[in-house]
């Protein structure tokens, strides 16, 4: 069944397929802006997998009937939320195994059925050719984004994204959908809306730089940008990170400090492990001084009223090889983010894919 969700496009969606991943459509955002800053349509479904038309959906599954009845039969037999049955006339259940490979399939068809309604290149109004003149769509799961210079070209992609998820029945969920610029701030439903969005936990900006700071456009007619495209943690992301951190403490305020090490470790690194692509150096390093509080006040909380601090942070911290200040015991050491190496993500071709038999692409 798997095999059913090869593309046989050039669309540029990861969510949930093999040998892809949030960093590959990151990437592909920051290739399709780190040259000329862009308007974006920072779009969500509203209840994507609970929406979804069945009949539409199995006019676009390929694979024999028999597979496809059973399909329809899973579709249709309804489910148990706390003990009551519901009948599920529309959508895929969350959490069922293929719901988001369904749910991928139903969606298959909208960026190339978008961006066919614009021509390839055009010339701007300075006499300049715009090569790339259709809409860029990328989108990860029922997330995605769509971004071109023009303002009045991202108002016609959300009209037409609208009238193209009617057929699937579904809709984009207004609180979720904003119109934003990659570099400027701009006025949009009578609100200033500053520059940059959010993306899968990711912030994405360009800022403005000198020439010295800035790249160029490249070609035979090469103009310096005038900024730079960073992408970094998002604030709300970094908060939630916080949050994790500070209930895993709470948690474990009476526990050994072993205890607490192994639990943290884990939850440390692998917010790293999904950071470490962009510019995450200084936040690493800021985390790290946050952590670093979080467990002194854990150590004052556990230290006797006569004991002096300094003894007490002694006691949890020592020289390691995080210095000094190393939060450690026999055996257990606390994993800091700034370990953690910034390494670059390389980008999976848009055509290609595992059942290809390249399973290193």
């Amino acid at each position: 069944m798997s095999h059913t969700g090869k593309p046989n496009s050039r669309e540029h969606r990861d969510g949930f397929r093999p040998g892809r991943s949030v960093h590959d459509a990151i990437g592909m955002i920051y290739t399709a802006i780190n040259k000329k800053a862009k308007y974006v349509l920072d779009a969500d479904i509203a209840k994507c997998f609970d929406k979804i038309n069945h009949d539409y959906l199995l006019s676009k599954v390929d694979c024999p009937y028999n597979i496809k009845r059973i399909i329809k039969q899973w579709l249709e037999c309804g489910v148990m939320d706390n003990g009551i049955f519901e009948e599920t006339d529309a959508g895929t259940p969350q959490g069922g195994v293929i719901s988001p490979l369904l749910a991928n399939i139903a969606l298959h068809g909208m960026i190339n059925d978008i961006e066919n309604h614009f021509p390839r290149k055009k010339r701007r109004e300075d006499g300049s050719l715009n090569e790339g003149y259709k809409p860029r769509i990328i989108r990860y799961a029922d997330d995605f984004v769509v971004l071109h210079e023009d303002y009045d070209i991202i108002l016609q992609c959300k009209k037409l994204i609208a009238q193209w998820l009617e057929q699937v029945g579904l809709e984009l969920k207004p609180e979720k959908t904003s119109i934003r610029h990659t570099l400027k701030s701009i006025k949009h439903d009578g609100k200033t809306i500053n520059p940059g969005f959010d993306f899968l936990g990711f912030n994405i900006r360009s800022y403005p730089v000198g020439k010295h700071h800035s790249g160029k456009t490249g070609g035979r007619n090469s103009t310096i940008i005038g900024f730079k495209t960073i992408i970094k943690p998002s604030k709300k992301k970094i908060l939630a990170h916080h949050e994790a951190i500070k209930e895993a403490i709470k948690a474990n305020k009476k526990a050994p400090q072993a205890a607490l090490i192994v639990r943290l470790n884990p939850i440390i690194r692998g917010w790293c492990n999904y950071y470490r692509t962009v510019a995450s150096k200084e936040t690493f390093s800021s985390e790290d001084a946050v952590v670093w509080n979080m467990l002194r006040a854990w150590t004052v909380s556990r230290k006797k009223r006569k004991t002096p601090l300094i003894d007490a942070l002694r006691k949890y911290f020592s020289h390691g090889k995080h210095g000094i200040w190393t939060f450690q015991t026999k055996g257990a050491v606390l994993y800091y983010h700034a370990e953690t190496e910034i390494k670059r993500h390389q980008l999976v071709k848009s055509e290609s894919s595992p059942y290809d038999g390249n399973w290193t692409y």
